[in-house]
């Protein structure tokens, strides 16, 4: 029975030594992106919920890049969105203005920085991300990203293929945030989004050279950030262009 006891003792203590290898171990996402999907999307807007229970569904997928960005252009209509960031607003009329086409509606879901889609209409936006992949080619540059010793660590490789200036963002995520919704169009719900895209960090500009960012993980942790996103786009703030490169990771 002693040497039982000893040979428990023993296989707990390695397991614990493994765990917490485990745990101090650098976390980086492995598996390459087929698509980013920027859903934009209002508390105010009665249109919008069947495009955010979408969003949920299509997180799951490990090869989409799923991020939801409030707007605040409906608050006039009696709710103030609690999520909204003015930012998103802007970026998605500058999505509008790259492409020409003046389009800006919710929900409406921005797919690889140079197509739309209607952000509840699911067969819309599969086929429009086999579209974009064969028309423009995106996400072909494979950036990286760990976390270690407190520090969030963006890798971007050298690439010869690609011309004109980019920029690099990161973006603190919330993977889920239940709201209930007390006046407006959506009055009496409770809206569930889905990677909740609180601030966008612009990390610096990428011009086809190997190059690598660090962040120190306190700098965006702000009690529910649980995960990141980062995004290397053709293009500038004002006029946003195709997705070259992206990567999601958790932080806890």
């Amino acid at each position: 029975m002693a040497h039982l006891r000893m040979a428990s003792t023993l296989a707990f203590a390695c397991l614990a030594v493994l765990a917490a290898r485990a745990s101090s171990a650098p976390r980086e996402l492995q598996a390459p992106p087929r698509s980013v999907i920027e859903l934009f999307t209002s508390q105010g807007c009665s249109s919008c919920p069947p495009a955010d229970k979408l969003m949920a569904e299509l997180a799951q997928d490990p090869t989409l890049i799923v991020m939801s960005l409030a707007v605040d252009y409906w608050d006039y209509l009696g709710w103030k969105d609690t999520l909204a960031l003015h930012g998103h607003t802007k970026r998605q009329r500058a999505y509008a203005g790259a492409r020409g086409d003046r389009e800006v509606y919710t929900p409406q879901v921005v797919i690889n920085g140079i197509a739309h889609a209607l952000g509840s209409d699911k067969a819309a936006i599969e086929r429009t991300i086999k579209e974009t992949t064969q028309r423009a080619h995106p996400l072909t540059l494979p950036v990286t990203m760990s976390v270690a010793d407190g520090i969030i660590t963006v890798k971007v490789p050298a690439s010869a293929n690609e011309t004109g200036q980019a920029e690099v963002w990161l973006c603190p995520i919330t993977k889920s945030v239940a709201v209930p919704i007390g006046r407006g169009e959506n009055v009496g719900h409770t809206i569930t989004y889905t990677n909740v895209v609180r601030r966008w960090v612009r990390l610096g500009e990428w011009n086809g050279k190997t190059q690598s960012f660090s962040v120190p993980l306190s700098s965006i942790q702000n009690g529910d950030i649980d995960s990141v996103a980062v995004v290397v786009q053709n293009g500038v703030a004002a006029s946003p262009k195709l997705m070259l490169g992206a990567s999601q990771i958790a932080i806890r």
